[in-house]
């Protein structure tokens, strides 16, 4: 039995995607947040606890889908419905039983079909958004009482849906993560006559998709200015409305949610969150942060959980740019100095974290621990004094799983029911 929220007892998780990293050539062996002058980061960490985290498992890479999921105290083994769900409920698209989503990438490939860019050269918002409403005008012939709904979310990326009689997730994903292969037709993952047509309404949609790409006036006008066209869709994480027990119940909270990006107002959603829209909030580097900080701040007079995701610092790592995570990292600290004051002055608890490591000088997700720190009015402070990989090891709240920190964040607002007697 939960007892009654302790008044004053407030908490903000702040998420900075792909934070971690690992010893870079460019940074003389340093990680970009150890060669960071990142202030308020290190406030964060000499006021408070500190501690790594193994967001899915040691060295397992998480997807951001199920790493959010472990970060909302959600055991993604158990509860993960598949990426397109979180991508579509985070555009809008209000789910049905029965359908299927699929995130996907404008990509571009060269005349024999291969990959050459997953990302169509990191193709505009406004550019992908022509493109979207062209890809509108499909319809499925092939497959009977089968619907295709598409929608743009953010720079190269959109969501599918397909709603309809007789689907299912497993279908294979067309987007293999990796440059220099052919592009695959979807396949089914099982013998299900389910599976079969959506394997079959998938692949007619991405035929009729690449030949309205091949001859859009976006990409004759990205090709004369010698850009990468975004020539083909690729679709992966085929995903079903989830079936998720809300926050709500879970600890008897209200929750806001700040991101820009789609896939996170999704998860966020879909766990009982509230979604703030912030003017501005584009889930890139060029995202309005101060408007999401101020949100985030104005979030905490109503709401007795605030989580604040920023993502410039995953896209900086996949763009394998070190220098570049250090000027992001310093930009995000001087951006949150005002909502750590508030916190400090208002006795609530502030943790900052990463969903995953993206090592900029691989630039792919990888399974190595993430930092944590924790701080608020009575934590267990310890010696470290700034945030990072290694200093953060030495905390006191040693080495922990993602589905610990909820549990930990809700101790300490009194929310966690004695177990035994």
């Amino acid at each position: 039995m939960l007892k009654p929220l302790q008044a004053g007892m407030k908490a903000v998780l702040v998420v900075c995607d792909g934070l971690g990293d690992r010893p870079t050539k460019t940074l003389n062996g340093l990680t970009p947040l150890q060669a960071a002058n990142a202030e308020t980061f290190d406030r964060i960490a000499s006021e408070g606890e500190c501690g790594i985290m193994d967001v899915i498992a040691p060295g397992q890479p998480p997807g951001s889908d199920t790493a959010h999921l472990a970060l909302f105290g959600y055991d993604p083994f158990k509860c993960y419905p598949g990426r397109g769900a979180f991508e579509a409920l985070g555009v809008g698209i209000e789910l049905q039983p029965g359908d299927v989503a699929f995130r996907c990438n404008f990509a571009t490939i060269d005349s024999d079909g291969v990959v050459i860019d997953r990302r169509a050269g990191r193709i505009s918002s406004e550019e992908a958004r022509k493109l979207s409403e062209a890809l509108k005008e499909i319809r499925i012939e092939g497959v009977g009482g089968v619907e295709a709904i598409f929608h743009h979310s953010s720079e190269h990326r959109g969501v599918l849906v397909l709603r309809g009689e007789k689907l299912s997730r497993c279908v294979s994903d067309v987007d293999l993560h990796r440059v220099g292969v052919k592009v695959p037709d979807p396949k089914p993952l099982e013998g299900s006559i389910e599976a079969e047509r959506t394997a079959k309404a998938l692949k007619e949609f991405l035929e009729k998709a690449r030949r309205i790409l091949a001859d859009h006036p976006v990409n004759r006008a990205r090709i004369k200015r010698g850009l990468k066209p975004a020539n083909v869709l690729l679709p992966r994480g085929a995903g079903t409305l989830p079936e998720i027990e809300p926050i709500s119940k879970v600890w008897g909270i209200r929750g806001a949610a700040i991101a820009g990006g789609g896939l996170y107002k999704g998860v966020a959603r879909a766990v009982g969150f509230d979604l703030i829209r912030v003017p501005g909030a584009t889930g890139t580097v060029n995202t309005n942060l101060r408007g999401k900080v101020e949100a985030a701040m104005k979030a905490l007079d109503e709401y007795d959980f605030v989580f604040l995701h920023v993502k410039a610092t995953d896209n900086v790592s996949h763009d394998k740019n070190p220098r570049k995570k250090v000027e992001v990292i310093e930009w995000i600290s001087r951006e949150l100095a005002p909502l750590v004051d508030k916190v400090s002055d208002r006795g609530f608890y502030l943790a900052l974290t990463g969903d995953h490591t993206t090592p900029s000088e691989i630039g792919e997700h990888k399974g190595d621990p993430v930092p944590l720190a924790i701080m608020g009015p009575d934590v267990r402070r310890d010696d470290v004094s700034k945030f990072d990989e290694l200093s953060c090891a030495r905390g006191v709240i040693c080495r922990i799983r993602g589905v610990d920190l909820m549990r930990i964040l809700m101790n300490y607002l009194g929310r966690v029911p004695l177990f035994g007697e």
